[in-house]
């Protein structure tokens, strides 16, 4: 079944079992990707469906830090939540031994030997850990190893 179709499911079954979080999620979670259908006129596979809910995760984490700092707890566990509910669709999260093997990787098989290439070691990395790790602090970590 496709991420989308699992989407679409779990959707009703919130909408059965009146979660109203929930709910709110995945619909906003399907609009998303309904949106970028619309724009582009093709259909979503799961690898860009899994990169908008990545997308929407990170929005969330800036959003928790937002209002954290101005204060409003209320309104940074609704943004929790909502994390807790989009990262149920996403890929198992990378360990960081996985993370750093996969970048040492990249990297020999880049041939990367300075700061130049590290845009070519990113591009391989990309859609290895697509959904599965945070793209700034796997730029950190090849920043740290090709200096």
């Amino acid at each position: 079944m496709s991420l989308i179709d699992q989407l679409k499911e779990q959707m009703k079954v919130a909408m059965r079992a009146k979660q109203k979080v929930r709910l709110g999620t995945i619909r906003m979670a399907l609009a998303a990707i309904k949106q970028i259908e619309v724009d582009t006129r093709e259909s979503l596979n799961d690898e860009q469906a899994v990169a908008v809910l990545t997308k929407m995760v990170k929005q969330r984490r800036d959003s928790i830090a937002q209002y954290a700092a101005a204060g409003r707890d209320d309104l940074a566990s609704v943004e929790t939540e909502e994390i807790q509910v989009l990262g149920e669709f996403l890929p198992q999260p990378l360990t960081e031994e996985e993370i750093v093997a996969l970048v040492e990787a990249s990297i020999v098989e880049m041939g990367a030997s300075s700061m130049a290439d590290m845009g070519k070691v990113m591009g391989s990395l990309k859609p290895k850990v697509m959904g599965r790790a945070d793209m700034a602090a796997i730029g950190a970590m090849i920043r740290a190893k090709l200096k």
